[in-house]
């Protein structure tokens, strides 16, 4: 079966056909800046039909459009949805309803699947939810301190995101390691970062809560924040929930401590030549990582590894040392040397470390690819009887 699999960011995509169950990479490619000054393409229609520009046709990875048989999205808010599942009304109803959580997330999702379903008509599409690892989750794991009936209700609690990163990323790790039993800490960081925990490669906590915008400090969005400093300050300011919203999750997060960038590496420079507040963002930023990994190898009843990948996970030396720092008490020992050049896939531990420290590269395509062709396989399974 050929898949189709667009990875969906707020102001770009990248995209890759598969031929499943084989996994083998026929094309890939991704469109950037869409909607922007100096972008190739002015909106998502504009890019999708890019995209299949670029992988249809003599010599590229599929001689016409005909040959695509599903399409997998990554879509991140569905609120308590059970999924994955195949895309429909009622899918798009629920991405709506919870699109105030994942403002820079749900609506191109839902530009793009409208997109895909007018280029492709007839061609089944797929969702796969970045909540779904995180479903066998203790009720107590994801249970808010609030009425409960905010829960039951209007679907108040701790959902997860990343998913499709950190189960790639345990699935990994599981067969670097040749067992099933891992007590595995992923640290997905990039300009939107999590934390997650496995325990046999089943997901038991998570740093993300109802929303995106929750957990780690984000490039420019907030991570967690005492909701009565947030309430406090609409009352000083004099703006309501959705202007707050805006600003807790566009003008927050690393580039609202440094008021100059979220990136780590603008950061990095910064820092160097002394400016001080961008020092504050890398180490509000550390210190949140270690937060999280410290009550999650308290919760795992110990460690046997800990990943890392994402943008800054995979490329930054400086931030797997800063985390890893003073931990050879928890069986933690990074080797610095490989440390400072790894890249992909690698080991950074030292030799008697008794905690495996890690490079695993996100797949998230993968995961998709295989999802969509489950559901598509199961949907067609039912057709039939």
């Amino acid at each position: 079966m050929k898949c189709l699999i667009p990875n969906i960011g707020s102001t770009s995509f990248k995209y890759r056909v598969l031929d499943m169950p084989s996994e083998l990479v026929l094309g890939e490619g991704r469109v950037e800046r869409i909607g922007q000054a100096g972008g190739d393409c002015s909106d998502y229609p504009a890019a999708i039909h890019k995209c299949i520009e670029d992988v249809v046709g003599p010599g590229k990875a599929l001689k016409s459009l005909s040959e695509v048989e599903a399409v997998g999205f990554k879509v991140v808010h569905p609120g308590p949805m059970p999924g994955p599942r195949v895309v429909n009304d009622e899918l798009f109803a629920a991405m709506d309803d919870f699109g105030f959580f994942a403002p820079a997330h749900n609506p191109p999702y839902l530009a793009a699947m409208r997109a895909f379903g007018h280029e492709l008509p007839g061609v089944p599409l797929v969702a796969v939810f970045e909540t779904s690892p995180y479903a066998s989750l203790d009720e107590a794991a994801t249970t808010y301190a609030v009425p409960y009936e905010w829960r039951t209700k209007f679907g108040i609690r701790r959902y997860g995101f990343h998913g499709a990163s950190h189960r790639s990323g345990s699935e990994r790790v599981i067969t670097l390691m040749g067992q099933p039993v891992v007590r595995h800490i992923s640290c997905h960081l990039g300009g939107s970062s999590s934390i997650a925990a496995f325990r046999n490669g089943v997901a038991i906590d998570t740093s993300f809560g109802t929303s995106p915008q929750s957990g780690l400090p984000q490039n420019n969005r907030v991570g967690d924040i005492d909701a009565f400093a947030v309430l406090y300050m609409m009352k000083k300011l004099g703006v309501d929930a959705d202007e707050m919203a805006r600003i807790l999750g566009s003008q927050s997060g690393l580039a609202g401590i440094s008021g100059r960038s979220g990136d780590i590496r603008d950061l990095d420079e910064a820092a160097a030549a002394g400016d001080k507040r961008s020092r504050l963002a890398l180490d509000v930023f550390v210190r949140a990582i270690r937060h999280y990994v410290g009550a999650f190898m308290l919760e795992l009843g110990g460690l046997d590894v800990i990943s890392f990948s994402g943008g800054i996970g995979e490329n930054s030396p400086e931030i797997r040392s800063a985390v890893c720092k003073d931990l050879a008490g928890f069986g933690i020992q990074l080797d610095e040397a490989v440390n400072g050049t790894a890249r992909k896939v690698a080991t950074l531990s030292t030799a008697d470390s008794s905690v495996k420290v890690l490079i695993v590269p996100a797949d998230e395509e993968i995961i998709v690819a295989r999802e969509t062709v489950a559901v598509v396989e199961r949907a067609h399974v039912g057709q039939l009887t």
